[in-house]
């Protein structure tokens, strides 16, 4: 699957994948608890996205209510990884399940879909 991309591209993509989806996970978890619950997992997500929101506050619009601020900062890098990456790469389209990251996981419940179905 990421034969022919150069690592760097593979590195930076997993980063802005783990940061994207730790985003999406802050949001998902506190369809269920409050931002300052004692739960591990959202200490962690609250912890690890608090300076991201931070730093996107100046073009985070004020209507936003402050649950789907996360969302909002994760689909830029969304669009970072769908739209400047393939560009930077000098690709014209990229098609589904072309993140690597997302690929990556993909085979590996495929794999053990076909483990399980034996």
């Amino acid at each position: 699957m990421i034969e022919g991309v150069p690592l760097w591209a593979v590195v930076i993509d997993y980063i802005l994948g783990v940061v994207m989806w730790t985003l999406v996970g802050r949001f998902g978890m506190s369809l269920f608890l409050p931002e300052n619950s004692n739960f591990f997992f959202m200490r962690f997500f609250v912890q690890s996205t608090d300076p991201l929101i931070r730093l996107f506050k100046p073009i985070t619009p004020g209507f936003l209510i402050a649950p789907i601020v996360p969302l909002y900062v994760a689909w830029f890098f969304y669009m970072t990884r769908f739209y400047l990456m393939p560009w930077l790469l000098g690709y014209s389209v990229m098609g589904m399940l072309s993140f690597p990251l997302e690929g990556e996981i993909a085979q590996g419940i495929a794999s053990l879909a076909r483990l399980l179905g034996n």
